[in-house]
């Protein structure tokens, strides 16, 4: 029999809000181009994906907002990263699954 951890609510609530935060198509790209380690400005990510600079930090701050991203100022400019790398697999999931 297998036995089950006592599950946590509080976690699985984190857990939730950080899935819901990455549920929209603009921060599911930026995650994408977040991968590998990479630091981004949001100039850069907005110059990416093509899309107002405001948007992109709009979609930035509710990532950071929920965990998902940390930022890093440096000068003048503030650089963003994924909190932890292993989201980046929750991303190439969806891409396999969403292959046909």
């Amino acid at each position: 029999m297998v036995e089950f951890k006592e599950l946590n609510v509080e976690r699985l609530e984190i857990a939730a809000n950080m899935l819901k935060a990455m549920a929209h198509p603009m921060r599911i790209a930026i995650l994408k181009h977040l991968e590998g380690g990479k630091k981004l400005t949001v100039t850069e990510i907005h110059e990416h994906l093509k899309i107002e600079q405001s948007t992109t930090s709009h979609h930035l701050g509710i990532l950071k907002d929920k965990g998902v991203l940390c930022s890093q100022r440096e000068g003048k400019n503030t650089f963003y990263y994924l909190k932890y790398e292993i989201l980046s697999q929750i991303v190439d999931c969806l891409e396999t699954c969403t292959c046909e």
